[in-house]
């Protein structure tokens, strides 16, 4: 993220949590507005992802809704661009309910998935849920003023989501996948629920999000991400992040 992009990011932070909205569709536009504003968000719509990112470059928002079927770009071509400038929120509301868009989706970074139509009050509870998410991970940085984590071998930098491993390799994580890391790292050796891996909101026992973001950390931590030594999944409990951490 650029100088600018953080002077125009904080500028912003004054106002109330912001979200954009992009969606061909007027009328589900409309539905979805309406539903923001009932809820005291302050909502702007856009058409086409062009005019979604040039907002975005001027003044980055809280939280982001994308439509994957847009007129003149791709949604998924969308999230990436959002995911490598932007620490935004990511919220993919779209009529492509297969389950192999939903894992891309979550696997490019998205926070989660809601297929149309959609029940109003779990848009506005998915959407908390992805704030509060945002908030935490935001306040926690200054607060205990430690940026760098150490475990197995592995270097995690907190301030550019840079992840270094034995090998001095370097992988530039995504906001989900370092928001999740960092949970992991600020909690090890501790078994961590799917639901406080997800914000600790209400989730469906069919929801398979967090599954995919730990799936993703795996195959870059682990040897073997079949067998794995630092994430273990604790059946029927959760997973526990098995190893020594320092933080510097």
């Amino acid at each position: 993220m650029n100088a600018t992009t953080s002077a125009n990011q904080a500028a912003c932070r004054d106002a109330p949590a912001t979200i954009y909205l992009v969606e061909d569709e007027p009328e589900i536009a409309r539905i979805v507005g309406k539903v923001l504003a009932d809820f005291g968000y302050a909502a702007e719509w856009f058409r086409t992802g062009a005019d979604l990112m040039r907002r975005v470059k001027a003044c980055p928002p809280d939280l982001c809704i994308v439509d994957l079927g847009l007129p003149d770009i791709d949604g998924m071509d969308l999230i990436r661009q959002l995911r490598g400038d932007y620490a935004c929120g990511v919220l993919i509301l779209t009529g492509r309910g297969y389950t192999a868009d939903r894992v891309m989706g979550l696997e490019l970074g998205a926070d989660d998935y809601i297929v149309k139509p959609f029940e109003p009050r779990e848009l506005i509870a998915r959407i908390r849920s992805i704030l509060r998410r945002c908030e935490r991970n935001a306040e926690k940085a200054p607060a205990t003023g430690r940026k760098i984590a150490e475990f197995s071998g592995w270097r995690f930098d907190a301030d550019n989501n840079a992840l270094h491993a034995p090998n001095a390799e370097e992988f530039n994580l995504s906001t989900a996948e370092a928001q999740l890391l960092q949970l992991f790292l600020e909690r090890p050796n501790r078994i961590l629920t799917r639901e406080q891996l997800l914000g600790e909101r209400d989730i469906s026992p069919f929801d398979r999000s967090i599954d995919v973001r730990i799936s993703r950390l795996r195959r870059k931590l682990e040897t073997d991400p079949h067998n794995p030594k630092i994430i273990k999944t604790v059946y029927g409990a959760g997973y526990l992040f098995s190893t020594t951490v320092t933080w510097t």
